[in-house]
């Protein structure tokens, strides 16, 4: 078992007042909040934070803590024979047992200094178990993802009975799909993931949200990207058109004399959010075809009329 270095941990002094590490302990929860984060293992961190503040918070553990040395963080550790952090606490006029933490949440340094039996807690916590965290990929369209919406997906839920036999329970779970959804972005529900063992609080589900290709739009991070189809005298002469967008169509001033291939950027018009995306359109000029006598004796005048050479524009 190793030691952990809860002052460390916390990023505060030995000497820290209540009230310090109180302060510091938030600035690291929303910091590592695994709903906000986008911290690598925002998760984990979150723990270990959690943790560290759940004894330096508490005068009677902090106490206790403090009597077992100051070690360094990750250094191998053994509680005295016998150890029980609550037949402690009682002797010195405590009356309170800490009986109700999750042992999916604190580490094996904790629950063997801190938990309802001291040092036999291991054991208790192999039979009472958080569930495993499910992993679940929903597609949608990119209409929903900009929109928003709620789906309803179906899932096995796994159950184990007393003589070790596993049955599965279909489970609908609602899904609120926030306006703004990336692709790839990860909706957290707590509690709606796999059984606990014994009375071991259940895991967590975690939705992956993976946005479909669209025909007409595409997706570059948070901007919309648009190829608009324009004539060549509206290339050449100006023009103001209908240009879509997801939010619905707006009129784009098309500059004269445009060429296939400029991009106009459309601000605010990607996907929603704190900071929106662009639309980002580029223009394709589309000739006309030549398949009637009429059409092609008009581009001969063009070539007549037009001192024109493409390769020397």
């Amino acid at each position: 078992m190793k030691f952990q270095d809860y002052y460390e941990r916390l990023g505060v002094e030995k000497t820290a007042t209540d009230d310090e590490i109180k302060k510091q302990y938030r600035r690291l929860a929303r910091k590592y909040h695994p709903d906000v984060s986008k911290e690598n293992d925002a998760e984990e961190k979150f723990k270990l934070v959690k943790e560290a503040y759940e004894v330096l918070k508490d005068k009677e553990k902090r106490k206790m803590y403090d009597q077992m040395g100051h070690n360094k963080d990750g250094s191998a550790f053994n509680p005295p024979p016998d150890f029980d952090f609550n037949q402690h606490q009682q002797a010195h006029g405590g009356g309170q047992h800490y009986s109700h933490f999750d042992g999916g949440d604190f580490s094996d340094f904790f629950e063997n200094m801190f938990g309802d039996r001291g040092a036999g807690f291991r054991q208790q916590r192999t039979r009472d178990r958080k569930g495993e965290d499910a992993h679940v990929k929903l597609t949608i369209t990119l209409e929903e993802a900009y929109k928003g919406d709620k789906k309803t997906v179906q899932l096995q839920e796994p159950h184990t009975a007393a003589n070790g036999q596993v049955s599965y329970e279909t489970k609908k779970l609602n899904i609120k799909i926030p306006a703004g959804v990336t692709n790839g972005q990860k909706i957290r529900l707590k509690g709606q993931g796999n059984p606990g063992v014994g009375h071991g609080a259940k895991g967590d589900m975690y939705i992956t949200v993976n946005i479909a290709p669209n025909k007409e739009f595409s997706l570059e991070g948070k901007n919309i990207g648009y190829t608009l189809a324009i004539a060549p005298w509206e290339a050449a002469l100006g023009a103001e058109i209908n240009c879509p967008t997801l939010g619905g169509a707006i009129k784009l001033k098309i500059a004269p004399n445009s060429e296939s291939g400029k991009k106009l950027r459309l601000k605010g018009r990607g996907m929603p959010g704190k900071t929106p995306g662009d639309e980002i359109v580029t223009l394709k000029v589309v000739l006309p075809k030549a398949d009637t006598d009429e059409a092609k004796a008009f581009y001969k005048k063009m070539k007549e009329e037009l001192d024109f050479n493409p390769r020397q524009a």
